[in-house]
């Protein structure tokens, strides 16, 4: 077997493949005898047909069969000859001018994975956050916690920011009804902040009964692109003004929240314990979003498109899946693939020095920690046993929950060589900032 390869344009690769007559010949005569053994025709006893008969009969389906299977085994040999990684199925293509006739000769055009030698992380500089959560912070917390129980009882006065708004409403743009204008028995909080602003200033001082007509303006990037930039007036009538009535903070409510003795320091140090897990898991989120962002700026790679491809692919299933009943409706294929593209290219670079590095640096699966990351997650669940089980006996979930702890050790891993500083913040900065 002649086997030649040519370096196309970045990761592609081509490889010319030659299989010589006397093996094919010998592959097809194999068969054929195979076939003879056990073949049934007319006239004949199974078992005696002859050799020509059978090669008259099933000569053409046999070389067919041969020649497919010889191109899959030679690709393999020839791959492994020439110490390649493909990545993704290769196009193959016959080569008709072969000098051999009778034998076989393909072209096979395929991506491989880029070769990582060393994966550069001394030079990552990662700024870690600093916080705790203070007394201020979970008296905050208790508080809101609270207001979440609120409820709304109907007052005889004009509203005020704060209060609930029952009202309908009818909004026109130059005199013309416009989809998603209209609304009845709508309750807005005002000072909320879910309508826009002019809408929800507009119903301040108004009271049940009372009507008006406002004026307000669409954003220039509103979601609407039909009304965006443009001015509306509102008829709006209000039909009724609530003001919230915060619980007191008592025994019953404490109970309310799971906390079976309905002590007040019992449920000050349950909500302390979970803010302090919300935190730390913040704290670990960002730093692995940011050891990321960093290993990827310091070690260039080249991405297979095979890959890629397939990484948006599994980004269009997740919107969908994200989408809920009006995902489920949809084809994933219609979303077009640019807005995937540099999502799917990251996800695919990291991957590839994420997998490289774990090779490099010999980092084995630490079970204590793949042990611990399963009780963590088991406890989330009423059934706690079930979801261990689940996950001991579920090859794939298994597999799955042991590459996000590996990845968890190659970012300890790159924290302990890379230059790390502490920045001191607060609860509130951190809980409300996006993670990068």
């Amino acid at each position: 077997m002649q086997v030649s390869i040519e370096s196309l344009e970045g990761l592609q690769r081509k490889l010319t493949v030659e299989v010589p007559s006397e093996k094919i010949a010998n592959a097809i005569e194999k068969k054929l005898k195979q076939i003879s053994k056990t073949v049934k025709m007319d006239g004949f006893r199974p078992g005696k047909v002859p050799a020509r008969v059978v090669k008259q009969t099933y000569g053409a389906q046999i070389r067919q069969e041969v020649m497919g299977d010889m191109i899959e085994s030679s690709y393999r040999e020839a791959i492994i000859q020439e110490k390649l990684r493909p990545a993704g199925m290769p196009q193959i293509l016959p080569l008709k001018d072969a000098a051999d006739k009778e034998g076989l000769a393909y072209s096979a055009t395929f991506e491989v994975y880029p070769e990582i030698t060393a994966v550069e992380i001394e030079s990552i500089e990662i700024e870690k956050p600093v916080a705790e959560v203070s007394a201020e912070d979970l008296d905050n917390m208790i508080k809101k916690l609270t207001e979440q129980r609120k409820e709304w009882v109907e007052v005889e006065r004009a509203s005020v920011t704060g209060d609930q708004v029952v009202c309908d409403f009818t909004g026109k743009i130059d005199g013309e009804s416009f989809t998603g204008g209209s609304g009845k028995d709508m309750s807005v909080e005002i000072g909320a902040g879910k309508m826009l602003k002019e809408f929800e200033e507009g119903l301040v001082g108004m009271s049940k009964g009372e009507e008006k007509t406002i004026d307000v303006h669409f954003p220039e990037d509103y979601h609407g692109k039909d009304v965006a930039g443009k001015t509306a007036q509102f008829s709006l009538t209000v039909t009724k003004v609530s003001e919230s009535k915060i619980p007191e903070l008592n025994e019953e409510l404490i109970k309310s929240f799971g906390v079976e003795d309905g002590n007040l320091e019992t449920f000050r140090q349950d909500i302390k314990q979970n803010m302090e897990k919300e935190l730390a898991q913040k704290i670990r989120t960002g730093l692995k979003n940011k050891v990321m962002v960093e290993l990827l700026a310091k070690n260039e790679v080249l991405a297979p498109k095979a890959l890629v491809d397939d990484e948006i692919r599994n980004l269009k299933a997740q919107m969908a899946q994200n989408m809920g009943q009006e995902g489920a409706k949809m084809n994933p294929d219609s979303f077009p693939d640019d807005i995937f593209q540099e999502e799917g290219a990251k996800r695919v670079k990291l991957g590839l020095l994420v997998g490289e590095f774990i090779k490099i640096e010999k980092i084995k699966l630490d079970q204590t920690r793949l042990n611990e990351a399963l009780q963590e997650m088991a406890a989330s669940y009423e059934q706690p046993q079930q979801v261990i089980d689940y996950y001991t006996k579920n090859k794939e979930a298994r597999a799955n929950l042991e590459g996000m702890v590996l990845e968890d050790q190659v970012v300890d891993y790159i924290l302990d060589k890379a230059k790390v500083s502490d920045k001191t913040s607060s609860f509130d900065e951190l809980m409300n900032s996006q993670s990068r």
